[in-house]
């Protein structure tokens, strides 16, 4: 009897949902060039940790206490890393190599433990830690108790406008780009950047630096910033989407620079996926999925600001610009588990560093109502209220328009793949060696899938030219 139930072969049902999952969750490297970064090293790097303890156990000075908490706290995370690198999973990403995200994803399970640990810690607690990490945050100030904002709105000269052409400025234009990267639909970006703006405006009661000129707002904001940065990376999908993907090995590479180039190139994305959040026939789990997306931005948001306003450090103290960075990798990920989890059916559960950016960003605001309760007391319910319902309407206003665009438009991209809702398997069309046997031993044929054609201009390796094949250019 335990031998019959150990031998069960899987039904259709089950491949389908272990191959869905596993391509969001574990991605595999369809062509391995160099073998030696493909290949398992456990003892070599079991053996590389123990020495680099014993060196640094035995050879430091471990005088000074606050030096030995630092470098063991330091320590701790380096050894936690390497354990990352072993037992976690790549995630939808291989590219430059799926160690890196496996680390990106040990580092996010290590800010949801730090969350955690902080939530059951009292303010003294708090500031005591912050300010042994930071002795310069005892006389940090916040910036809206030196600054003024929205003052003087009638006087617009150009002198005035270029004084807000600064660093923020930039960072607020380049991370636009790197939002349109990942969600790859002008709908959601504009849909993101208006409810942004609004939510700004529900939360000037209890955030000062959110009250801002209607011209700064609107055109400076909204249009040139947001709207430049959305285009610029729509423009790049754009162009990555047209590109034909077929790497070739750097052992097949004979000349020096293209060996250069095609090690240059891993860092680049191996294929790339026509996103389409939305359809004429998507269910109303979708649309209660997208609103939820939006929800969960615009909180991730809003903690950024609710952080250094309740914690006090300014945003170009190092706990600020850190975190956004990081924030903005793991998302990467994230959005990608998120939306094969909405638009494909087989894909029964979330990826797991989309469930640990959940985590964080409803920890981070646990956090920030916890250490700021004389803050969140004057809040005005109305204005929350308010704002969900704002951002409902948006969102909903916004996937109609999509619908519209969809049936009025959609034939003219019958060349374009997308992701059907009966019919995904990853971004690349790869199916792992391990589920092709498995299948055949079930008798299941794998669902084909859809691949982008190249444009006719554009039957190339890598998007170059035929020519250039064997340099594995892109």
């Amino acid at each position: 009897m335990a031998s019959a139930l150990g031998s069960r072969t899987l039904s259709k049902d089950d491949v389908n949902y272990r191959l869905h999952f596993r391509m969001i969750n574990e991605q595999q490297v369809e062509d391995i060039t160099i073998e030696f970064f493909y290949k398992p090293h456990t003892i070599t790097l079991l053996t590389f940790t123990v020495v680099s303890l014993m060196y640094f156990a035995f050879t430091r000075n471990d005088a000074d206490p606050d030096n030995n908490l630092r470098v063991g706290l330091i320590l701790v995370i380096s050894f936690f890393l390497v354990i990352s690198v072993l037992a976690f999973p790549n995630g939808p990403f291989t590219r430059p190599h799926p160690a890196i995200w496996r680390m990106v994803f040990g580092l996010s399970v290590l800010y949801f433990l730090f969350l955690v640990f902080i939530i059951f810690l009292n303010w003294e607690q708090v500031k005591t830690l912050m300010y042994w990490l930071d002795p310069n945050l005892r006389y940090a100030t916040r910036e809206a108790d030196i600054m003024e904002y929205a003052v003087n709105c009638h006087v617009i000269t150009w002198e005035r406008i270029l004084s807000h052409f600064d660093i923020f400025a930039f960072g607020h234009f380049w991370g636009w780009a790197m939002k349109a990267l990942l969600i790859r639909s002008y709908g959601l970006c504009w849909t993101i950047s208006i409810t942004w703006e609004l939510t700004e405006l529900f939360f000037m009661h209890l955030l000062p630096n959110f009250a801002e000129c209607w011209w700064d707002q609107v055109i400076l904001d909204i249009l040139l910033c947001n709207g430049g940065g959305i285009w610029l990376g729509m423009t790049v999908c754009r162009f990555l989407e047209i590109r034909t993907y077929h790497w070739a090995s750097i052992k097949d590479i004979h000349t020096t620079t293209g060996k250069i180039k095609r090690a240059v190139l891993q860092f680049t994305p191996a294929s790339w996926t026509y996103v389409r959040w939305f359809d004429p026939k998507s269910s109303f789990q979708r649309v209660a999925g997208i609103y939820l997306f939006m929800i969960i931005w615009q909180l991730t948001e809003l903690n950024t600001f609710f952080l250094k306003h309740i914690f006090v450090f300014q945003a170009c103290h190092a706990l600020s610009w850190c975190r956004i960075l990081f924030i903005g990798v793991i998302t990467a990920p994230t959005v990608r588990q998120y939306y094969a989890y909405l638009t494909d059916t087989q894909c029964k559960r979330v990826g797991t560093q989309c469930w640990v950016f959940g985590a964080i960003a409803f920890l981070e605001a646990l956090a920030c109502i916890k250490f700021g309760q004389d803050l969140f007391s004057k809040t005005q319910v109305l204005y929350v209220i308010l704002w969900l319902l704002c951002v409902a309407f948006i969102t909903f206003l916004c996937l109609y328009g999509m619908v519209w665009y969809a049936e009025k438009y959609g034939s003219r991209q019958k060349s374009f793949s997308e992701c059907e809702d009966n019919n995904y398997i990853d971004s690349c069309g790869y199916v792992p060696e391990s589920f092709k046997a498995g299948e055949k031993e079930s008798g299941i044929s794998a669902p084909p899938s859809r691949r982008k054609k190249g444009s006719g201009r554009n039957k190339a390796s890598n998007g170059l030219g035929s020519k250039n094949k064997q340099e594995g250019s892109c």
